[in-house]
């Protein structure tokens, strides 16, 4: 398959992002690509300046970082690194277009921060633009052997069963099995159902591929934390959501999926709305 990037600032919590992508690749035969973009501000680098002086460590650490981590990887695949300069999620979804990758994997530092580099400050917009799926994996997740279970909120939506297709390709790699849950932040029946249509809309398509699946639904005023006592309930190792873009003109996270990636202390798969899209 197509690369894995790896969204590098050097800090523990992108480390541990490189530690989360092992598996993954392994499982999908791809290779890792490890980004790191040199900041244009000074005052904004890791480094006291954006220097050559501060170009070579980084590459001096990425090599140690590809001989480290190279050997946990198949015969037939490899790690690398690309440098670049400029506004990090732009140069990162740079590198991921050009490499043709199915994803990209950051650190998210969770709702009380982390670290100071600028994986925390820069993880919405490498999911916001990035022109393939991202997930966001918190520094102190413990990362599982396999993926047992994959969490799919569906909500009121017609996007929300967008991110099936690439779910089911996660599901057939690890032979994981896919919770339904239709989440609803209204009593009323009449708007429940247009997220139980979809619900079954995407049951349908996961039994057409033979995925195990449970089916389930939360009513709730606090939607993220009621997806995220669900998902640690049954020990589900990724939260697929949508980036619920608004329109081109006004790129944005959704409220919901901003929230999720801040709060959850499992990793979350966000995935773009497309304009052309059917089951």
């Amino acid at each position: 398959m197509n690369p894995i990037i790896v969204a590098v600032d050097f800090s523990n919590t992108s480390i541990h992002a490189i530690d989360y992508a092992i598996p993954l690749a392994n499982r999908m035969k791809s290779n890792i690509i490890l980004a790191w973009v040199d900041k244009i501000t000074p005052l904004e680098s890791i480094y006291p300046d954006t220097s050559t002086e501060s170009r070579n460590e980084a590459k001096k650490r990425l090599d140690e970082l590809v001989k480290q981590y190279a050997p946990q990887l198949g015969k037939e695949q490899k790690i690398e690194y690309k440098l670049k300069k400029g506004k990090i999620y732009h140069e990162v979804d740079i590198i991921a277009k050009q490499a043709g990758a199915d994803l990209i994997i950051t650190g998210a530092h969770g709702i009380s921060g982390y670290e100071e580099f600028w994986i925390g400050s820069n993880a919405f917009k490498i999911v916001t633009y990035a022109s393939c799926p991202v997930i966001t994996v918190r520094h102190d997740f413990l990362i599982p052997k396999t993926l047992n279970r994959i969490l799919v909120p569906i909500d009121g939506s017609a996007e929300t069963i967008q991110k099936l297709p690439f779910v089911v390709c996660l599901s057939k790699l690890f032979k994981s099995e896919v919770h339904i849950v239709t989440t609803h932040n209204s009593h009323l029946k009449s708007i429940q159902r247009i997220a139980e249509k979809y619900a079954q809309l995407a049951v349908g398509f996961l039994k057409t591929h033979g995925i195990a699946h449970v089916e389930e639904s939360i009513t709730s005023g606090d939607l993220t934390k009621s997806t995220i006592s669900y998902a640690e309930k049954v020990g589900a190792g990724l939260i697929a959501v949508m980036t619920e873009q608004e329109s081109p003109a006004n790129i944005m996270l959704g409220a919901q999926t901003q929230q999720l990636i801040n709060q959850s202390p499992v990793p979350v798969l966000a995935i773009h709305v497309k304009e052309h899209f059917c089951l």
